[in-house]
């Protein structure tokens, strides 16, 4: 099939979005679609018109019309096939189809039309890969915009925490000076100023009897609201207040100058939580896997990348070597770095330069050894996901969806599993649910998420839930999750110096993350 170009219009036959992807002057694609209007009959149930030169395939949408322009060659089934893609392109980007919606999602339209077609071919695209194509998904930019929102978060709590301190000292002043004005020790001191006037003394302080020492301490527990003493306890006062209390949020504005000083603390606390100590060596190894499965094929592939960085930041100990703890049993390749001794650590593990009197680079991250490891046996993923739909009869599927975890020395962080579904039949009726779960009507994707799944107590799970739609509706399932912990069984056992073989302390992390893992 040859597609010309794709509208959405009025069934008056105004266009409020189109895109053409032949060669097409803009005159000649207008021209095609004013003269759609005129062909229409009302009387039909077609959804296609013909003229001497193109083809017009639509679908009513409400009040508009999705409209395809095709050659009179193409396949009538596959125009309509891609027309009913469109069409279920269009309440992706809006929540309401009518005209002011479509024109302020044109864009997004457009950018969704332009990976169904290319050239004026369809693309063997299904709805979720457009919606994650267009997207432009990132799960690296997810983990720092969460942490980051924590990082805001806790600086906030610090704030306010630092204005209920304040306004307890507040409390405390206040709190004093009314005890210094309490009516006993008014009255006293009245009675000392009177007797002090009596006998032509200036300083009330020096005049002698009970009244004077009464009004001597009344006004020492007055002049001391400039310093509060901390050692002395605040006197409870009943009586009149001074001043007007202010609430909690004017002062934590008051202490929006501040702010940047109470976030560093907090901001450093939490990227200690994040990141673990380092040391002058500090290893990371980061370790990436690739899986694709067919729920009735089993599982087509899974790969799975490493590599091993190393940062030295004092050039005193950048002459070392690195023992490797290797007790994986698989087949994996090994590839070093070609400045590195290929085989000291092909017969011992250990990772060292060619050249003996050489340093490694120090205040850089540098990719010692890389590994890989490839296969198409289902015994070896770390995590088993089986989707099993079945059709109930009556126009719905129940769908029964389990994981097992399989590698038993892993514990998965942060577990999504992300299921498709139709849109426009409703919200998923859920049975039974090991973990969390959402449904996501705009994007139709049902989402499964579980915190931790290891081996003691989470190491198999299901879930069910049923909703009117097809088998091949809920495909392909993708899962995405991290751990602490890589796939292969590799670590750092030790780092020595070079120089008198001391051992030298390390620190190291290790991080397996999903770039996709697909059951189609």
């Amino acid at each position: 099939m040859v597609l010309l170009a794709a509208a959405v219009c009025t069934k008056a036959g105004k266009p409020l979005v189109s895109r053409h992807f032949v060669e097409m002057t803009r005159p000649h694609v207008e021209g095609l679609l004013s003269s759609f209007s005129k062909l229409i009959q009302t009387d039909t149930q077609h959804t296609f018109v013909e003229t001497e030169s193109v083809r017009y395939v639509y679908q009513p949408l409400e009040k508009l019309y999705m409209l395809l322009i095709t050659t009179k060659q193409s396949n009538i089934l596959e125009d309509l096939e891609t027309l009913r893609l469109f069409s279920r392109v269009i309440p992706e980007y809006c929540t309401v189809i009518e005209e002011r919606e479509v024109s302020d999602n044109a864009f997004n339209l457009i950018f969704a039309f332009d990976e169904i077609v290319a050239l004026g071919y369809r693309e063997n695209v299904n709805l979720n890969q457009i919606k994650t194509f267009t997207e432009m998904d990132s799960q690296d930019e997810k983990v720092y915009l969460a942490v980051r929102q924590n990082q805001e978060k806790e600086a906030k709590e610090v704030m306010k925490r630092r204005a209920r301190e304040l306004e307890q000292q507040r409390r405390e002043q206040k709190s004093g000076r009314s005890g210094g004005f309490s009516l006993a020790g008014a009255a006293q001191g009245f009675g000392s100023s009177s007797v002090g006037m009596g006998s032509g003394s200036s300083n009330s302080s020096s005049v002698s009897g009970g009244g004077a020492g009464a009004s001597s301490s009344a006004i020492g527990a007055g002049s001391s609201l400039g310093a509060p003493s901390r050692s002395s306890a605040p006197v409870a006062s009943r009586g009149m207040k001074l001043g007007s209390k202010k609430p909690l949020e004017a002062i934590v504005a008051e202490l929006g100058g501040q702010a940047s000083h109470f976030n560093a603390p907090r901001q450093a606390a939490a990227q200690s939580k994040s990141a673990p100590a380092r040391s002058s060596i500090h290893i990371k190894v980061d370790e990436r896997i690739n899986m694709t499965a067919g729920h009735d094929s089993g599982m087509e592939s899974l790969e799975v990348k490493g590599v091993v960085y190393l940062n030295i930041n004092n050039a005193d100990e950048a002459k070392c070597r690195i023992a490797v703890r290797n007790e994986e049993s698989r087949p994996v390749q090994f590839q070093t770095h070609p400045n590195v001794d290929k085989k000291l650590f092909g017969s011992d593990n250990v990772i060292a330069l060619k050249q003996a009197g050489k340093a490694f680079p120090v205040n850089s991250d540098v990719p010692v050894l890389k590994w890989r490891f490839s296969s198409n046996d289902e015994s070896q993923l770390p995590l088993s996901i089986n989707c099993w739909p079945s059709d109930s009869g009556d126009g719905s599927c129940a769908v029964n969806i389990e994981y097992e975890l399989l590698e038993e020395r892993l514990e998965l962080h942060d577990v999504l599993i992300s299921i498709p579904c139709p849109t426009g039949v409703g919200a998923p009726t859920v049975s039974s649910c090991d973990g969390e779960y959402k449904f996501e009507s705009r994007r139709g994707v049902m989402e499964w998420r579980l915190p931790v799944i290891e081996r003691n107590s989470s190491k198999q799970g299901s879930m069910e839930f049923s909703m009117p739609a097809r088998e091949q509706d809920f495909f392909p399932v993708t899962v995405s999750f991290t751990s602490e912990t890589t796939f292969c069984n590799l670590g750092v056992a030790s780092v020595l110096s070079c120089d008198d073989d001391r051992s030298i302390a390390f620190s190291s992390e290790s991080h397996l993350i999903v770039d996709n893992y697909i059951i189609n």
